[in-house]
């Protein structure tokens, strides 16, 4: 999702992008009503969208299916702590929108097919990298390709991070995440739900014609517990942790898991080599974050890149791509310290922090300009924001390419 989304960054720049990609293409889905929701989903932030809108990848997610959330509660089960985000206060028709990982990837790749500059190499592997001026050379299962610049958008477990010697800070944060679809006897209201159990976050995420996307994190143990269970019992088990706001469980679906890890590399770029994305760090989905922070990194490195082939700089340069990191790391490390905090403070049952948290959510609800303070910083409508990123007004909300 991140490769795809700074490959349409810069080939609408005008550059030529190679894609390595390890999976051969995919058959295209059927979308209609009957199509089962991917497992996986992505809660996209306004700047998230801002960027999917500059590279047109926007229509192929509004043509495909995607949930618009516009309120959001949070609620701790240590207490009556709570507070309640509406994106009406703050003048903006949505927080965000969930979108499925799967109609996330067919949109981008719909939106590179458009695109005469973008070939693809699939299904390859990464063997080995060579680094040398004016290129690097990449070897491949079934070829060597060279570029100015590789980038090393694969995943957590970056092989192209591997072969460019860049070391990782890595331990577990004792979690694994559950994640299935369901449906329940109340309607979600376009609302985005998340309960702080003792055990860990629970998260209710709409999706459409009244399904939810539910993310449970919780130790091993306790997951593999629940995966056990039958799916009448599972929903009983949900129903008891959700402390049934959206009433009864109706229908449950397919349940997974997965392992949580707090990485971050040591560096993000090397000369010629740049990591986006889950290849430079992940965090805890207690926030949704981890794809944001991606697709904030592709939009930041599209730019550096694109401004340095406007001076007629290297790309591949190690100065060049030291802007990029400079851009990018201070505030990736900063929410991933954000995210650890939260999950430690809402981790921990004694009475003294039970007391402080529930008070603390209770006077920042109480706090109309500090929650606006913290909806806009949240969905990207401040900071230091790349251009691709920044707030697209309601009157330019029609796809054009990017020119740099």
């Amino acid at each position: 999702m991140v490769g795809g989304t700074l490959a349409c960054a810069l080939a609408q720049g005008g550059l030529s992008v190679a894609i390595v990609e390890a999976s051969p293409p995919s058959s295209p889905v059927t979308w209609d009503d009957e199509t089962p929701f991917d497992l996986r989903v992505s809660a996209l932030t306004r700047a998230s969208e801002a960027v999917l809108r500059r590279t047109a990848v926007w229509p192929g997610i509004e043509r495909r299916r995607l949930a618009p959330f516009r309120d959001m509660v949070v609620w701790d089960a240590g207490g009556n702590g709570a507070i309640h985000f509406e994106s009406a206060d703050i003048g903006e028709p949505v927080l965000g929108h969930i979108v499925e990982n799967r109609v996330l990837v067919e949109s981008i790749e719909e939106r590179l097919a458009a695109l005469p500059t973008v070939s693809w190499l699939r299904p390859e592997r990464p063997l080995a990298l060579e680094v040398g001026a004016p290129t690097a050379r990449l070897h491949l299962t079934g070829r060597v390709v060279a570029a100015p610049l590789v980038v090393g958008a694969d995943g957590a477990r970056s092989r192209l991070r591997d072969l460019a010697g860049i070391g990782l800070h890595r331990s577990s944060y004792g979690h694994s995440a559950l994640v299935a679809t369901v449906r329940t006897e109340a309607p979600h209201r376009d609302t985005a739900w998340q309960r702080f159990l003792p055990s860990g976050p629970l998260a209710f995420l709409p999706l459409p014609d009244g399904y939810s996307s539910i993310v449970w994190s919780a130790p091993p143990a306790a997951v593999d517990a629940l995966l056990a269970l039958s799916e009448e019992a599972f929903a009983h088990e949900l129903e008891d942790a959700f402390e049934r706001r959206l009433g009864g469980v109706l229908w449950v679906g397919e349940r997974a898991a997965f392992p949580l890890y707090r990485q971050h590399a040591l560096a993000y770029v090397r000369p010629r080599v740049a990591l986006v994305g889950d290849a430079a760090h992940t965090i805890h989905p207690l926030a949704g974050q981890g794809v944001n922070l991606g697709l904030l990194d592709a939009a930041a490195l599209a730019e550096v890149i694109l401004a340095a082939h406007g001076r007629g700089e290297d790309p591949g340069d190690l100065p060049v791509l030291r802007r990029y990191e400079r851009w990018r790391k201070g505030h990736n490390l900063l929410v991933q310290g954000a995210m650890d905090g939260f999950r430690l403070l809402f981790g921990t049952d004694l009475a003294p922090v039970r007391l402080l948290r529930n008070l603390g959510l209770r006077a920042t609800d109480a706090a109309p300009p500090l929650k606006r303070l913290i909806m806009r910083q949240a969905m990207g409508l401040e900071g230091d924001l790349p251009p691709l990123a920044r707030p697209v007004p309601l009157t330019d909300r029609v796809p054009v390419g990017w020119l740099y």
